[in-house]
C-alpha cells in the first residue's frame, strides 16, 4: 500500500537521539492524518543504536528498519532508503535531531503549491554549528558550487529535504554524492525551492563532520561539473583541452623553428649552424605539449566509446521527461 510520505533517515551511532526523534516525528504527523513511514537506516553503527531502532519497530508499524551490513556513509544510506521507500513524498532527515521535524508541513506546504516544484530543500538561515568548522567551509563551498554549476541555492548542507517519489528513483548515489543531490536533480530537469528551516544545536552524541571533508567535496565537485555537461559529451572537455595543448605546443615549435631559419638568412649556413634550440627548455616543453595534447584527444575518443557503450548496453536515455501529452487514435 503505497502511503503519503516516506521519512529516510541514515542512523550512525545516534542511540541516545532516535527516541526523542521518534517522538517529535509523531507529534508532527499524526495531526495531519496521512499515512507514513519511518525508515530508520543504519549504517554499521557500534553503539545501541540498532537495538532502539528495534524496539520502536516492535511497537509502532510506521517504523522500518534498514541494516547495512558495514559503515557505507551518508549516500549510501539514503540510496538504500530510497530503495524502500512506499511514499508519494520521501523527506531526508539527519539523525542528530538538528533538523527540527516541526518544519516537516511547510515542505509539504511548499511542494503541493500549484508551481510544480519536485524537491523543496530547506535552509538553515540561522545555523547552530561551529562557524570555523562548519559555517564558514559551508558558506565558501556554497558560493564555489553556485558558481560552478550555475544551481542557486542557499544551503546545499541541509539533509531536510523532500522530493516527490519519482525524483529519488531517478537518482543515482554513490561515492559521496549525496552533497550534491542538487546539481543531480537539477541535471535531470526536476524543478527546485527552498524553505527556512528550524536548526538546532546537537543535543547528545558526536558530530561526524569536520575540515577534513573539504578535500572530499572540492574533488566531488569536479565530477559533478564532468557529470552535468559533459557525461554523454566527454570529447569537447577532452578534445578542448587536447586542442589547447597541442596547438600550443605546434606554436612553440614553430617560433623555435622561425628563430632557426631567421638566424640561417641573416648569417648564412653559419648562422643557422650557430642558433641552437636542440637545448632550449622551451623545445622540451613543445614537445611535452604535443604528447600530452594527443593523449588527451586520444583520451577523448575513449570516453566516447566508453559512454556509448554504457548507454547502449543498459538501454539507458539520455534525456528526462517531465511530461508526454498524446491522444489515444
Amino acid at each position: 500500500m503505497e502511503k503519503a510520505l516516506s521519512l529516510v533517515i541514515p542512523v550512525y551511532n545516534e542511540e541516545e537521539n532516535i527516541r526523542p526523534l521518534y517522538t517529535e516525528i509523531k507529534q508532527t504527523l499524526d495531526p495531519l492524518n496521512l499515512s507514513y513511514e519511518i525508515i530508520f537506516v543504519d549504517d554499521g553503527s557500534s553503539d545501541n543504536s540498532v537495538a532502539v531502532m528495534q524496539e520502536l519497530y516492535q511497537i509502532d508499524p510506521c517504523i522500518v528498519t534498514v541494516r547495512l551490513r558495514r559503515n557505507h556513509g551518508q549516500t549510501a544510506a539514503f540510496a538504500a532508503g530510497f530503495d524502500q521507500a512506499q511514499g508519494r513524498y520521501v523527506l531526508t532527515m539527519d539523525a542528530d535531531r538538528q533538523n527540527d521535524p516541526a518544519d516537516i508541513p511547510a515542505l509539504l506546504a511548499k511542494i503541493e503549491e500549484g508551481e510544480g516544484y519536485d524537491v523543496v530543500n530547506g535552509w538553515r538561515q540561522k545555523r547552530q554549528d561551529n562557524f570555523i568548522l562548519r559555517r564558514l567551509p559551508s558558506l565558501i563551498a556554497n558560493r564555489l558550487i553556485t558558481r560552478l554549476t550555475g544551481v542557486p541555492l542557499h544551503d546545499r548542507g541541509c539533509s531536510l529535504r523532500l522530493f516527490r517519489a519519482e525524483v529519488v528513483q531517478e537518482l543515482n548515489l554513490y561515492g559521496e554524492l549525496h552533497r550534491f543531490i542538487p546539481e543531480l536533480v537539477n541535471a535531470a530537469g526536476f524543478r527546485m525551492a527552498e524553505v527556512p528551516v528550524n536548526h538546532r544545536p546537537r543535543a547528545a552524541g558526536r558530530s561526524k563532520y569536520g575540515l577534513s571533508r573539504t578535500l572530499r567535496v572540492l574533488l566531488d565537485l569536479v565530477t559533478i561539473v564532468f557529470l552535468r555537461r559533459y557525461t554523454d559529451r566527454p570529447m569537447q572537455l577532452f578534445g578542448a583541452v587536447g586542442v589547447l595543448l597541442t596547438g600550443g605546443g605546434t606554436l612553440i615549435g614553430m617560433y623555435l623553428s622561425g628563430l632557426k631559419i631567421w638566424a640561417g638568412l641573416q648569417a648564412g649556413w653559419e648562422g643557422f649552424h650557430a642558433m641552437r634550440i636542440g637545448d632550449r627548455p622551451l623545445l622540451l616543453l613543445a614537445v611535452m605539449l604535443v604528447i600530452v595534447g594527443v593523449q588527451f584527444l586520444v583520451l577523448g575518443v575513449l570516453a566516447e566509446l566508453i559512454v556509448r557503450t554504457y548507454y547502449e548496453t543498459q538501454q539507458k536515455p539520455i534525456y528526462h521527461v517531465r511530461e508526454v501529452l498524446r491522444r489515444e487514435s
